[in-house]
């Protein structure tokens, strides 16, 4: 099996189209599309790779409709009512900080303006200067400039620092709005990992999410990174921070799933070798995710963020039925680790679940025996 990774880690440096697989008992193979043995995903109902959807890891109906209205008219309001209306402690209020913040930088990317041309994102302009006292369009606001700085300028450049010391100071108003979100805060954990804060300084900003949200999963994974190996912390600091997580979890939380992402950020460079995946480490990390989400409220909207992860897991492992069960629950968007670190993250997940629906196969697997 290691070969079939080496085989499609050169297909994907090379640009290569998706591969279609076929099954044959015990093995996977590349084919042509039209071979007649070749595996389908289509037989399983998946959504064709062109339609997944990469702006989010699983439905919110409400955010899509107000997305759409907001990009088709450049009118804020709509989101200012969304928002208005959701809950400051739960999740959904950061994702769709995030979803709004994410949908004006994409579309200032697209188009950034010039004499006779009106920059993208304006909305999110007029959303601040008509609303300056709007505790939602200030955390959106916040979150713009997180991203910009990390999607227009390089860490440690001067023009990456002033991007985020505004950042920065737009999370301090954004807080001084709304004192009981955590949402301000949990953006600032962005800022905090590209300003290098201190670690005593980043424990008093964590103390105060914690104070707002002791439990709140997207806090966790945002504050995770500042404790990676590649960013101001180690390999040991960030299992530790994870696996704590995981402890103190009430019945039913996410938190039980950290340690997998603790795992996924420190995994090497390049590891084509799938009994890394099958190793005690990963698959104690497996184990815990997958307890997760069995145990968790089945509207839990983490819930995706996990399943996302133990896919790319799981197809690792070779583990092929456990993967197709948490394909069937997450098809059809792919806005989540590991997809959004690849250029395309459709095709990186297609990719995934291709391999997935070949692997169950050779194994005895059909549409059948996964429906029963």
């Amino acid at each position: 099996m290691a070969i079939l990774w080496v085989l499609i880690a050169l297909l994907m440096m090379s640009f290569v189209l998706l591969p279609t697989l076929r099954r044959r008992r015990g093995m996977i193979e590349l084919v042509s599309p039209d071979h007649p043995d070749a595996a389908d995903p289509a037989d399983y109902g998946f959504v064709r790779q062109e339609e997944l959807d990469i702006r989010m890891p699983g439905p919110d109906q409400d955010l899509l409709d107000v997305l759409d209205l907001v990009q088709r008219t450049q009118d804020y309001r709509a989101a200012a009512q969304l928002l208005a209306g959701t809950e400051t402690e739960g999740e959904p209020r950061w994702q769709r900080v995030q979803a709004f913040a994410g949908a004006a930088a994409l579309e200032l990317q697209q188009r950034p303006g010039g004499v006779h041309e009106t920059p993208g994102g304006q909305w999110l302009r007029v959303w601040r200067a008509e609303q300056p006292k709007d505790a939602g369009g200030a955390a959106v606001h916040a979150e713009f400039l997180v991203q910009q700085a990390w999607r227009t300028s390089t860490p440690g450049s001067d023009e990456f620092r002033i991007i985020m010391e505004e950042a920065r100071d737009a999370c301090a108003q954004a807080a001084l709005l709304a004192p009981g979100d955590p949402v301000p805060h949990i953006v600032e954990l962005s800022v905090a990992r590209g300003l290098a804060y201190s670690q005593p300084e980043f424990e008093k900003l964590w103390l105060r999410i914690l104070d707002r949200a002791p439990n709140h999963m997207g806090a966790h994974l945002a504050a995770l990174h500042y404790w990676c190996e590649k960013w101001h912390g180690s390999r040991e600091l960030a299992y530790s921070f994870a696996e704590a997580a995981a402890a103190r979890a009430p019945q039913g939380s996410l938190l039980a799933a950290m340690p997998l992402f603790a795992v996924f950020e420190h995994l090497p460079e390049v590891n084509l070798v799938s009994s890394f995946y099958q190793s005690e480490v990963v698959t104690k990390a497996i184990h815990g995710a997958l307890h997760a989400v069995h145990a968790a409220r089945p509207d839990d909207p983490m819930q995706a963020h996990v399943r996302h992860l133990l896919v790319f897991f799981l197809v690792r492992a070779e583990r092929w039925a456990e993967a197709m069960n948490q394909l069937i629950h997450v098809d059809g968007h792919v806005g989540a680790l590991p997809w959004i670190l690849s250029a395309d993250p459709a095709a990186e997940f297609a990719l995934h679940r291709a391999l997935a629906v070949a692997g169950y196969e050779a194994n005895g697997g059909s549409p059948a025996t996964l429906l029963t």
